[in-house]
């Protein structure tokens, strides 16, 4: 198996990105920079960012670099992001200082001065003016009496009491003159100071802080801002590189999100982006080349851990595939990787025509696209699977559990679904029209398959070895029984599809900006929404707007139309809403299911009228 953690090992050739972004800190001298790197969900952000950071250590050392590592997710529902943040970049300073015992005033001083902006952030709300005129030097009692005073005036809730305790609590006598000081200055002014306290300390200490921000894409939109907000206090000074592991479309839902209540263009959006990031970095999209790399190391890796091969000749084979790698304008040739496994090749020979046949289809296909997290789970899952196989007896060859695993995968609901009716129509199961579009593809003859089956998936599919014309299929379709618990964890929706989710639950009817908008998505993510819709109407019990809000997508992609069909067909045939008739009397795609409703003798007798009705007037 193989874990969803970020690369220790380059295996997609991401180091000369890595290079590029850790000479532009280097090139800086000293100038303030920020990089964010972008990408999607599981293209390798993560990866790429802790790249960088190595990059940077073995070309410039920890002599004049020091860095931190910062994953805002773990702080969601714990802390305060914005102030963990601080705070670690205040440790991190201490810690510093300390180890080379210089600066080390100035950096306890900086410290004191992100505390003392936390108090007055708690502080705020209840009169900061008040609370440390009234009570600078007196004891914590009088504080809480005079917040306590509040409280039952009503301004403020008992729990902000606990949190002025344990702040008040963190302050040492010494922290006089600067409550003097904060009660004299205006916010603005306090922040300066702390910026200006920042930088000092940097230039005392000689050296260029590099902070690595992680998981931003996992948090939840405030507190993603929030860490983002952190952050924006100690841009822009010098020595200081701030690089930001975030898909740019979730920063800028996340800005719309947090400022729901007020109006905010797309031109705020993007200049909120812009001030915050000065060089986006995209995140390279995995090409033919890259796939079939990846794919060769990660499974011959797994021989390796089988004892096919030795450590030796999978450290050799590794060098060198990266090295063919790096020149993806010439393609990788299964030739070129044989060589790189010298004597031992015949030992991975599986291995590596799978990885030649599959790279191109895990590349190109929109339900992958080349995507390294997709790709490992999808490895995973066939592991998976061909353990379970061995362990229930099962004969499977895994070339055969592979193909079928990535049908599964690639092909849409009504495909799959028209593939495992045929399996289960056979005595024997075997698929005679499989066999029948092997043979022909074998001849070079035009591609003539179900109307289930568009191109051009399927056609690359039938062409993939092995053959399975003359297969028992039942065992494959066994272990694919739950298709919907399998393709679960490719089923991710990104932050558009999300949002066009949250959008359609509120929905009854058609509305033509959703339809727009939902073709704006693709097919790929409009199908996944779908697939979410329709568990939710069966939560619902089929009513009628449950459905109908389902309508949108098939609006927007006409060839989803058949999926929502099959969910047509669950609905109990007592309880067919007449609603749905006018809806789905103009859709191609229903016509056959509304024929069955108005034949069934269970089917409500208004729905029957409606329906011969809707028929006689067209």
């Amino acid at each position: 198996m193989w874990n969803d953690v970020e690369a220790k090992i380059d295996l997609l050739n991401f180091s000369h990105v890595a290079k590029a972004a850790a000479q532009l800190i280097q090139d800086a001298g000293g100038e303030p920079l920020t990089i964010g790197v972008s990408g999607n969900w599981g293209a390798g952000k993560s990866s790429l960012v802790k790249m960088i950071g190595a990059e940077l250590k073995a070309s410039a050392g920890d002599e004049k670099y020091i860095f931190l590592e910062f994953n805002a997710w773990l702080y969601q529902g714990y802390d305060d992001a914005r102030q963990a943040l601080l705070d670690a970049v205040a440790d991190k300073l201490v810690a510093v200082a300390e180890s080379r015992k210089t600066a080390v005033d100035k950096a306890w001083g900086f410290v004191k001065r992100i505390k003392l902006l936390r108090v007055g952030r708690m502080l705020a709300p209840i009169g900061v003016q008040a609370l440390i005129g009234g009570t600078l030097g007196g004891p914590l009692g009088a504080l809480v009496g005079a917040v306590s005073g509040m409280v039952q005036a009503g301004s403020v809730v008992p729990a902000d009491i606990e949190k002025v305790k344990a702040a008040y609590g963190e302050l040492q006598p010494e922290f006089a003159g600067l409550l003097k000081e904060k009660s004299e200055r205006s916010l603005p002014q306090e922040i300066e100071a702390l910026r200006g306290a920042f930088t000092e300390l940097l230039k005392e200490l000689d050296v260029t802080l590099v902070v690595l921000v992680d998981d931003l894409d996992r948090c939840l939109p405030d507190t993603a801002i929030d860490t983002l907000e952190a952050m924006r206090l100690l841009l822009h000074v010098e020595r200081t590189a701030f690089i930001i592991a975030a898909d740019e479309g979730m920063i800028r839902s996340a800005v719309r999100a947090h400022f729901k209540d007020a109006e905010i263009s797309n031109e705020l959006v993007t200049s909120y982006f812009d001030k915050l990031i000065q060089v986006p970095l995209q995140v390279p999209r995995l090409g033919t080349t890259e796939v079939k790399a990846y794919l060769v190391l990660l499974l011959t890796d797994l021989a390796r851990r089988r004892k096919q091969i030795t450590d030796k000749t999978m450290n050799e084979a590794q060098r060198k595939v990266l090295e063919l790698a790096k020149k993806g304008w010439s393609g990788l040739s299964a030739k070129d990787i044989r060589a790189a496994f010298g004597a031992e090749v015949d030992k991975v020979a599986k291995e590596i025509d799978l990885a030649d046949q599959l790279a191109h289809i895990l590349a190109s296909a929109e339900q992958i696209a080349g995507n390294p997290r997709l790709i490992k789970r999808f490895l995973n899952n066939l592991v998976l699977r061909e353990a379970i196989a061995k362990s229930q007896g099962m004969s499977i060859g895994f070339p055969e559990l592979v193909k079928l695993q990535l049908f599964e995968r690639c092909a849409n609901a009504v495909g799959f679904e028209h593939l495992a009716k045929a399996v289960a129509a056979s005595d024997d199961g075997k698929v005679q029209f499989i066999a029948d579009l092997e043979a022909a593809a074998q001849k070079g003859d035009a591609w003539v398959a179900p109307t289930a089956w568009p191109q051009p998936f399927y056609e690359q599919w039938v062409k993939l070895a092995p053959q399975l014309g003359d297969v028992d299929l039942r065992p494959l379709m066994h272990l694919s029984r739950d298709r919907k618990l399998a393709i679960a964890a490719y089923d991710e929706l990104s932050q558009e599809a999300q949002k066009m989710l949250d959008a359609l639950l509120g929905a009854t009817s058609v509305i033509p900006t959703l339809v727009d908008q939902i073709k704006a998505l693709g097919e790929s993510e409009a199908e996944r929404v779908l697939m979410r819709l329709g568990r939710k109407a069966r939560t619902e019990q089929f009513t009628a707007d449950s459905v109908a809000r389902c309508l949108n997508i098939t609006k927007a992609f006409p060839a989803l139309g058949p999926q929502l069909a099959l969910l047509l067909g669950e609905i109990p045939s007592t309880r067919r809403p007449i609603a749905l008739v006018p809806l789905l009397q103009n859709e191609t795609w229903a016509t056959s299911e509304l024929q069955r409703w108005e034949v069934d003798a269970d089917t409500p007798t208004p729905v029957k009228r409606a329906i011969s009705a809707k028929r006689g007037k067209s």
